[in-house]
């Protein structure tokens, strides 16, 4: 068996895999129809203008799924490792809403492009890395007692996402405060000797070292879910109209993907 058919570690592997490709297409895309300089623009700039626009919403909405389906079976992970103790609990729900919202926020980024309503995409922008910036958070604190040989690892993933969000946010304050020129938000070609471009590369080194952290963090994942499986109980109360034998009115209980938590 190979190590990607363990359990549910497919899922953050997917989810790192699709979600990395979804950036790379849309750019490569975007670089080969020249709608973009090569050198590192704003993700959302290389999901600007169609065909590429309509690449990067389709990949980032199965991104969206792909991350839901991960932060439930995370919360589930926890909570049947750490059964009756309330201050986990209250943490793993915490950390459940706040991965949901994130994820809410990523399937915004997909649907409403920077052209097109650029301050709904400001809003899913803050919840996906702000508010997953929380969940990273909340998970990294839950692995100081439940996982000690990850707890290190996310630390520095975390340390990354806090430092990545910084580095961004005072330049894009810089870049979008008029000093360098009005209209920033729909200019997708830069020439290096015009003013504010070094604080521009700045600005897009940072979110793509953003989104590779938060990419990063997921691929922690992968061991813990080798573990987890996933199973459905079906109870019937009675025939149905396809009229299923008595042996199926007993409860059902089927494993819908291997492995064992």
């Amino acid at each position: 068996m190979w190590w990607f058919q363990q359990g549910l570690c497919f899922l953050p592997s997917a989810l790192v895999v699709w979600s990395a490709a979804s950036f790379i297409f849309s750019y490569v895309t975007a670089v080969l129809l020249r709608h973009i300089d090569p050198l590192v623009p704003y993700i959302s700039d290389t999901g600007t203008i169609p065909p590429e626009r309509c690449l990067f919403g389709i990949m980032l909405n199965i991104s969206t799924f792909l991350g839901i389906a991960t932060v439930y079976v995370r919360y589930k992970q926890v909570y049947a490792l750490s059964p009756g103790e309330p201050k986990i609990a209250r943490l793993n729900k915490a950390g459940f809403t706040l991965g949901i919202i994130s994820c809410f926020g990523l399937c915004i980024i997909a649907n409403f492009q920077k052209y097109t309503l650029f301050y709904m995409h400001v809003v899913g922008a803050c919840l996906t890395f702000g508010i997953g910036a929380i969940y990273i958070l909340v998970q990294t604190i839950l692995s100081y007692t439940m996982q000690p040989k990850l707890f290190w690892i996310r630390v520095i993933v975390l340390l990354w996402c806090g430092s990545s969000i910084a580095s961004m946010f005072v330049s894009s304050v810089l870049l979008y405060s008029g000093l360098y020129g009005t209209d920033l938000v729909q200019k997708l070609h830069w020439n290096p000797q015009e003013k504010g471009y070094i604080v521009h590369i700045i600005s897009t080194i940072s979110e793509w070292s953003l989104a590779f952290s938060f990419l990063s963090f997921f691929l922690t994942y992968i061991r813990d879910f080798q573990k987890i499986s996933l199973r459905a109980d079906v109870s019937l109360s009675g025939h149905s109209v396809c009229n299923a034998p008595n042996s199926f009115v007993a409860d059902e209980h089927t494993l819908l993907i291997g492995g064992r938590l």
